[in-house]
């Protein structure tokens, strides 16, 4: 999973990245410090892998994954090439999920591109420069099936290009292409355009330090932003970037005691990628032994060979079955040999669709993925 960090400049998108990545990314307080887009692979926290690899004795432990893009600051007429914006705008274009940060706090000592901070107006200056991004993107593929769909010869084109039209005149309205309604058939239409606005989206509303541990719904600057997510149905997480820096700073312990001091149930990369997992549509599966402990993002929904297919391309070629059983049962019987004796461990064929969390061996046929 590949999410992209970004937010106008000096709303604290850099502090955010180098608190959950660790990465370090150069921060300053003027705009475009970020260049090049920093990126920062960093393991999914995972309780469920302590303990079945404390069970297995594992000489190994692989957690999921997710990969952090921190994109460098947008400003009005990005789309247009402004402050090097069309070279952003292709790195967006690379992302599964984009993380909007949004400045949600007053200091005099940082300053504002607009020398002013309202969250909703930061919002909608990079929504709509991802907006008027996609209509050029529309408007290019619209000249392309023009030709095909001219007298209607070519069916499917001439259905494309009325959808096209619709496309175009929604995004002129200034609403997100991932709001807009499409009916059967339209979603093939709908990739071939390749849009920023279709990604879904995290508001990241970063507060100050003394705001800390308030209740959310009295910082109205957050309350703006909740207010706004709510009409085009995006999350939002509510973090302090520099209190998440120096969380990354500290070991173990100072950690614990600072999050509870401050009633932090959890950190808020934590958060972040409990969030991210559910706008996707992500969970993971497990396998476990002695050799290796692993977590496995799949798409929700997926069914046993294509979970398969993630760690070897012949386990879903040469699919047999999947032995399955929950983590938890097999954490509290102990062995894999108590849960089959409990009758706990499930001999599960093709159509199984995999649950979050199941601990899965797979049996395959070498011949059959030759095939």
């Amino acid at each position: 999973m590949k999410l992209g960090v970004v937010g106008l400049p000096n709303v604290g998108k850099s502090t955010l990245f180098n608190a959950i990545t660790h990465a370090g990314a150069e921060c300053a307080n003027y705009p475009f410090c970020t260049i090049e887009p920093n990126v920062g692979v960093v393991a999914v926290p995972d309780e469920r892998l302590d303990k079945l690899s404390a069970l297995y004795a594992s000489k190994k432990v692989t957690p999921a994954v997710i990969e952090f893009v921190d994109i460098a600051g947008l400003v009005k007429g990005a789309s247009k090439g402004e402050g090097l914006g069309n070279k952003f705008l292709s790195h967006i274009r690379e992302v599964d999920a984009i993380v909007h940060v949004v400045r949600c706090f007053e200091d005099a000592n940082i300053t504002h591109v607009d020398d002013r901070v309202d969250p909703v107006s930061d919002i909608e200056t990079i929504n709509l420069e991802l907006i008027m991004s996609d209509m050029e993107a529309v408007q290019n593929r619209m000249n392309k099936v023009k030709v095909q769909a001219r007298g209607g010869a070519d069916k499917k084109a001439a259905e494309e290009y009325a959808f096209l039209e619709r496309l175009y005149s929604y995004l002129e309205s200034e609403k997100p292409a991932r709001n807009f309604e499409l009916a059967d058939g339209e979603e093939e239409f709908l990739k071939n355009c390749f849009l920023l606005t279709t990604k879904p989206v995290i508001y990241a509303a970063n507060i100050k330090e003394d705001d800390m541990g308030k209740d959310e719904d009295t910082l109205p600057y957050v309350v703006h932003v909740k207010d706004y997510a709510k009409t085009e149905g995006a999350e939002v997480l509510v973090i302090c970037a520099k209190t998440e820096e120096e969380l990354s700073q500290m070991d173990d312990e100072d950690r614990a005691m600072f999050m509870e001091e401050f009633g932090l149930g959890e950190s808020g990369l934590d958060r972040l990628i409990k969030k991210s997992y559910a706008l996707l549509g992500l969970i993971s599966y497990l396998t476990a032994g002695e050799k290796e402990t692993r977590a496995w993002t799949i798409t929700k929904g997926t069914k046993a060979p294509q979970a398969a297919g993630k760690i070897h391309s012949d386990f879903e070629k040469g699919f047999i079955r999947a032995d399955v059983v929950n983590w938890e049962i097999l954490v509290t019987l102990g062995s894999i040999a108590a849960a089959k004796e409990k009758g706990k461990v499930r001999s599960e064929g093709k159509e199984y669709v995999m649950q979050d969390g199941d601990v899965v061996e797979y049996y395959f046929n070498v011949s059959k993925s030759n095939k």
